[in-house]
């Protein structure tokens, strides 16, 4: 654990190393994304600085539980950009193409991985049982 300097008010509180903000403001948080995901489902077709206006809660606060994922967007007043391509998203951070792309490359590198440290427990086993 290690202690940080909340993002919103300043105060010292013990970090997880996940969140950046304090035990406090993460319950003020909780409820603008109440707030916010009550106000975007009740009006289908609102535009970001419209729901942030209404709600009072920023347009960057609302960009980012939409990058979290924990909104989705209704209609298609409000378009998030995939980071990765461009192609507009409802909800996240990469688009469903590139997000398996990603998922594919990973475990494509992770299971090389495995197979190069069975091949040398192999050759290792072949040497011993040479001697």
């Amino acid at each position: 654990m290690e202690f940080r300097n909340c993002k919103e008010c300043g105060r010292v509180f013990q970090s997880n190393g996940y969140t950046k903000i304090c035990p406090r403001c993460q319950v003020d948080d909780e409820k603008n994304f109440v707030t916010v995901k009550e106000y975007i489902y009740d009006n289908p077709g609102v535009t970001m600085p419209e729901a942030s206006q209404e709600t009072g809660v920023s347009e960057d606060k609302i960009l980012r539980y939409l990058r979290e994922g924990r909104l989705e967007i209704i209609g298609h007043s409000m378009l998030l950009d995939c980071e990765r391509c461009g192609k507009s998203i409802t909800t996240g951070r990469f688009c469903k193409a590139c997000a398996q792309e990603i998922e594919r490359g990973l475990k494509g590198s992770f299971e090389r991985k495995e197979k190069t440290k069975e091949k040398e427990k192999m050759y290792i086993a072949e040497m011993k049982n040479k001697k």
